[in-house]
């Protein structure tokens, strides 16, 4: 079955984001995800203050900026996380966006080494073992959390290209794919990940997560028009969703069929009423999935 979510855009105050996550548990929405975006709000603060404001929704954090964060302290926000709120956490990690990373002095050499490096540390740490490491940008002596996770703690890659998309099927437990992916392209993703999992001979599952533009409302392809402007892509077609629930319920039903395990549908960032979008996908959307 499909799991459901929406997202909580870092555009939107860090002080409104208590409504919209009691919004979202109170009507029954599987999943809110949260940004950690340059220079907006804090993947871990935002995503211990939804936790904190409800009582069953599953927050996730898609993604966490690897150069910007030593692992241990990923490791230990994370494993916090989870002992608090058992559950109920997804934490995803990716490179972060190169520009970003270059202003505040973390852009590195190969993105792609020190996430290999990265997840293996990380995904040792959660889960409980003591972690050495002498790699060319991960190094830890001996470094064990006293209070890891009491249960399983997933960690998630955001990947675009092959090579990374590779290296989440290797490394990671789960794969995030940015709005704008097209169904044809999270078949494709699911390729190379699935070529990562044979070369570790993985076997376990791996959960593949999408995010979806979708607006509703009277007003809402004059406003996704505007997102397609902002995000340049040439074409909405296969790309962003407009309309009532019956329309984006099917549309959602293409991303699923295509290999995705989760379709997290993402506002545009004037959405005049945010706990009402997170209502709809509940309410309105979600049951129409089945």
């Amino acid at each position: 079955m499909t799991t459901l979510g929406a997202v909580y855009l870092p555009q939107l105050p860090p002080e409104r984001l208590r409504a919209v996550a009691r919004a979202a548990d109170e009507a029954g929405l599987d999943e809110l995800w949260l940004w950690e975006d340059c220079f907006l709000s804090s993947g871990i603060a935002s995503a211990a203050t939804a936790l904190a404001s409800t009582h069953r929704l599953r927050v996730g954090i898609g993604l966490l900026p690897v150069p910007l964060r030593n692992v241990a302290l990923s490791a230990m926000e994370a494993a916090t996380l989870h002992r608090l709120f058992p559950g109920r956490v997804h934490i995803g990690v990716g490179h972060g966006v190169q520009d970003w990373m270059g202003q505040v002095g973390a852009r590195v050499e190969s993105p792609l080494t020190l996430l290999r490096e990265y997840v293996t540390a990380l995904r040792g740490l959660l889960a409980g073992a003591p972690v050495t490491a002498a790699g060319r940008y991960v190094r830890l002596d001996e470094v064990a959390l006293d209070w890891p996770p009491a249960g399983p703690a997933p960690v998630r890659v955001g990947a675009v290209g092959a090579r990374t998309l590779r290296l989440a099927g290797e490394v990671a437990d789960g794969t995030i794919l940015t709005g704008g992916t097209t169904p044809e392209q999270v078949r494709e993703a699911r390729r190379w990940v699935d070529e990562g999992r044979r070369t570790a001979g993985r076997t376990d599952d791996h959960p593949i997560t999408v995010y979806l533009h979708a607006a509703t409302g009277p007003d809402a392809d004059a406003r996704m028009e505007k997102e397609r402007v902002r995000w340049g892509y040439g074409s909405a077609d296969d790309r962003m969703v407009t309309g009532d629930a019956p329309a984006i319920a099917g549309q959602v039903r293409r991303w699923a069929a295509a290999g995705a395990d989760t379709v997290v549908l993402q506002p545009t960032p004037d959405d005049p009423d945010p706990e009402g979008f997170v209502r709809f996908v509940a309410r309105e959307v979600r049951p129409l999935l089945g």
